[in-house]
């Protein structure tokens, strides 16, 4: 997972977006946020949202999930097409279902139109909030540190004040009733909405500083959760529970979140050493990782392996173990392994190219070209990929090629300057009228009008 929990460290103004908005009081907005990528985390997420999406008549591929490293229970959709969800709430969660609530919940914010309701000042500075954050995230990522994956951007600047984009009784309600419809249509109940509106009840006693953030700008009043429990008590031909399936991929996510973002202390303590369920052997083998005992990691997560060969993400896991211990040889079997077994997810192929780029062969330059340059063409806002895929076309000598990537690499972390130096050295090498050639003029006059107007707003 060395290419999954990626490390941020930028300022960015704190996500005071439209749906949940503020997190927390406004004391907490200096505090740090973090952003997290993982491939198995994110397909988990987009299993349990794909069919919510479809229910609404909406185009899975035209949402992007982003995770972030909070204990706040909380989520919020922003910048038209973005869900936001905070690792407190997957965490707090019981089961996939109310996972699916919450996600059904802020789906109907996107398909009623809330967001474009809001009005135009409002609309340009959630839009800014967005931009800038997902900057915070592409600068994190392009400087992605081995450190078990933690991922942490600054939040600082204050664009936007606490409810500024709160959403009305009328809306939530209407978001409800529009998750209820989009879950049953996906077969599933509303049961899990209720079992979240009811965590969320609980937390309406506590004190500001300690409620949900999500309270703050999802007011939740007594009579929604009374229209919930009516849906629940009479549907019909819905399924309540999880299939067997679905409730592996949430437990294995919730292990490898723990594994990763508690103390391992904790983890051990939640996941004892006489559990021999998949999970708990797999937020064991990622605590004992974190601590750099290998010689307890690495036989659960081959045990793991041994057991099921075909998963990619233990071997993903392998890999990244041993890679970020310094054995970098070894962790190339398996990461190529995760990598055929993933269908060759970006994120994955991330982390086998920059082994393969660290062996320094020729060979292991041209498959590294390969990866990034699925990668890139499958998430273009990966930044890292264009770094490393910039490293190896110039190890390569494929001297036009390398100042491509390196100027969508510095597009994507606003070093302007930089950006249109490069896509302008690639505009006049790459062949006249070759695809290349005219995505570099396309970039280098967007930098330029980037670049201009940073000038203009110091």
């Amino acid at each position: 997972m060395r290419s999954s929990f990626l490390r941020i460290a930028v300022l960015i103004c704190f996500l005071i977006v439209s749906g949940i908005g503020a997190v927390g009081p406004a004391s907490a907005q200096q505090r740090s946020l973090s952003f997290i990528r993982d491939a198995e985390v994110e397909h988990t997420i987009r299993q349990i949202a794909t069919p919510l999406f479809k229910a609404a008549d909406l185009d899975p591929n035209a949402i992007d999930i982003h995770l972030i490293r909070d204990n706040a229970i909380n989520a919020f959709v922003g910048g038209g097409m973005h869900l936001f969800i905070f690792t407190g709430l997957l965490m707090a969660s019981d089961n996939p279902n109310q996972i699916a609530g919450v996600i059904a919940h802020e789906t109907g914010h996107i398909a009623g139109g809330h967001l474009s309701r809001i009005g135009g000042a409002v609309e340009m500075a959630t839009a800014q909030a967005i931009a800038s954050a997902l900057l915070g995230l592409a600068i994190g990522v392009a400087g992605g540190s081995a450190d078990a994956g933690m991922a942490i951007a600054m939040g600082g600047q204050q664009m936007a004040q606490r409810g500024m984009l709160s959403f009305s009784r009328a809306q939530e309600n209407s978001a409800d009733q529009a998750g209820i419809r989009f879950l049953h249509r996906a077969g599933e109940s509303a049961l899990g909405m209720l079992q979240f509106f009811e965590k969320l009840d609980t937390q309406n006693a506590l004190i500001g500083s300690r409620q949900s953030p999500y309270l703050s700008t999802h007011p939740m009043a007594a009579d929604r959760v009374r229209v919930v429990e009516n849906v629940v008590a009479q549907e019909k031909g819905v399924s309540a529970e999880a299939t067997p399936e679905q409730q592996m991929a949430y437990d294995r996510m919730i292990a490898k979140l723990r594994g990763f973002l508690d103390p391992p202390g904790r983890t051990f303590a939640a996941y004892k050493a006489d559990d021999t369920s998949v999970p708990a052997r797999y937020a064991r083998a990622i605590a004992y990782y974190r601590q750099a005992d290998l010689d307890h990691a690495l036989p659960l997560i081959r045990g793991l392996i041994a057991e099921q060969p075909d998963d990619p993400y233990f071997h993903e896991l392998e890999g990244q173990m041993l890679f970020e211990n310094g054995r970098v040889a070894e962790a190339i079997k398996p990461y190529r392994l995760a990598v055929e077994k993933s269908d060759r997810a970006p994120l994955i192929a991330v982390g086998l190219a920059q082994a393969l780029i660290e062996t320094g062969t020729d060979a292991a330059y041209t498959e590294a070209q390969a990866l990034l340059e699925n990668a890139t063409a499958k998430d273009r806002d990966n930044a890292t990929a264009w770094r490393l895929l910039g490293i190896a076309y110039g190890r390569a000598d494929r001297m036009p090629q390398a100042s491509l990537a390196l100027a969508e690499y510095n597009a994507q972390i606003g070093r302007w300057d930089e950006a249109e130096v490069q896509a302008t050295r690639a505009r006049d090498n790459l062949p006249v009228g070759s695809p290349g050639q005219l995505r570099a003029d396309d970039l280098a006059e967007y930098v330029k009008r980037q670049r201009e107007e940073a000038r203009a707003n110091r």
